[in-house]
């Protein structure tokens, strides 16, 4: 897979389609990622010790990753991930790079 938590993304396709977001977490089974602030479901929860009134909670749903791209933030556009491998001190090394502006991400 090649977004990884923590990444900046563009969403693609659905209902938050052209909103940004960082990955919170990355399901590689399944190909899904939840997004921060994207696909917000509200989630009706029973009383609990952590939360003694309960309620509706708002939280995010996993989207495929098919549906959103890696975000450049230095052309403020999404953009593809590649990978290239270097030597690094006689050991090769694999970084990501950016295929719109060839810069190691």
């Amino acid at each position: 897979m090649n977004i990884k938590k923590g990444d900046i993304v563009y969403v693609r396709r659905g209902k938050d389609r052209g909103k940004t977001g960082k990955i919170l977490h990355v399901f590689t089974k399944t190909n899904r990622v939840i997004v921060e602030g994207i696909n917000l479901i509200s989630r009706h929860t029973r009383p609990t010790r952590t939360n003694p009134k309960g309620g509706i909670v708002r939280k995010e749903a996993p989207i495929h990753r098919s549906n959103v791209a890696f975000y450049s933030k230095s052309i403020s556009s999404p953009t593809k991930v590649s990978y290239r491998f270097i030597t690094d001190g006689g050991r090769k090394a694999k970084i990501r790079i950016c295929r719109k502006t060839g810069e190691q991400i």
